[in-house]
């Protein structure tokens, strides 16, 4: 059995089909799409869950009509103008991505909500905007071999490479990834950080996705036994060494 993971990301899928089987705009899905959002950093707290990962906003988004992508950003500008609720809750925020992509206007909003909920020890909630999982291992490797201890100027080991890698990508690694919307692929999301997460679909539309279906989800984690490549025994008896060390 495995315990509640440390580090939940979540693929918010299904704003526009949630909408749209109810005969209304796609803006509306997005909408409502927040709130089932705000519900879940709810129960992220509630639950004890040290970080939080939010996709937002893919870098395969913006090829979305024009139109869809200003209220998208309408949206992510107009959540960030009361920052109480994370401050008083504890959460800080960090926004993760290719954010060059955004004008100052939202670059600036972004700054200050990261500011503001700097203090914040409860629960570490990151969004990730314009993110790509590609994009971001490139951005790692190329700040990796900008490093003083770069492969290129030391000589590093496949593995002190990996470490180095490691330190720069925006997140670290996942426990547990949830794509809601019934489709089952990560589409580009956290590949790295995801190498050993326990992943988990569900058909349930975001907008509709509550605080039961996290719930359901955290359960599910924790039936799990997470092996990492090693046999079952060889886990147990891992487990049982760390329970005569505390």
């Amino acid at each position: 059995m495995t315990s509640k993971p440390r580090h939940v990301a979540i693929i918010m899928d299904g704003n526009g089909r949630w909408a749209t089987a109810r005969r209304k705009v796609r803006s509306y899905g997005h909408k409502r799409g927040v709130k089932a959002a705000q519900g879940v950093i709810r129960s992220a707290l509630e639950n004890k869950i040290p970080e939080l990962t939010l996709f937002g906003f893919s870098s395969e988004n913006r090829l979305r009509p024009k139109r869809e992508v200003e209220f998208l950003m309408w949206l992510f500008s107009d959540s960030l103008k009361d920052l109480s609720s994370f401050v008083e809750n504890k959460v800080r925020l960090k926004f993760v991505g290719d954010l060059d992509y955004f004008g100052e206007r939202l670059l600036d909003g972004m700054r200050n909500a990261e500011k503001e909920t700097k203090g914040g020890t409860a629960l570490q909630l990151n969004i990730a905007l314009n993110y790509g999982g590609r994009w971001d291992i490139v951005q790692a490797v190329e700040a990796a071999k900008s490093s003083p201890k770069s492969s290129m100027n030391k000589g590093l080991s496949s593995k002190q490479l990996e470490k180095e890698i490691n330190k720069h990508l925006v997140v670290g690694d996942v426990d547990l990834l949830i794509r809601s919307g019934g489709e089952t692929r990560i589409s580009n999301f956290l590949l790295w950080q995801s190498s050993y997460a326990e992943v988990y679909f569900i058909d349930t539309l975001w907008p509709d996705f509550d605080d039961d279906s996290f719930k359901h989800a955290l359960k599910w984690f924790a039936q799990r036994k997470r092996k990492f490549g090693k046999t079952a025994a060889q886990s147990r008896t891992k487990q049982s060494k760390k329970g005569a060390r505390a």
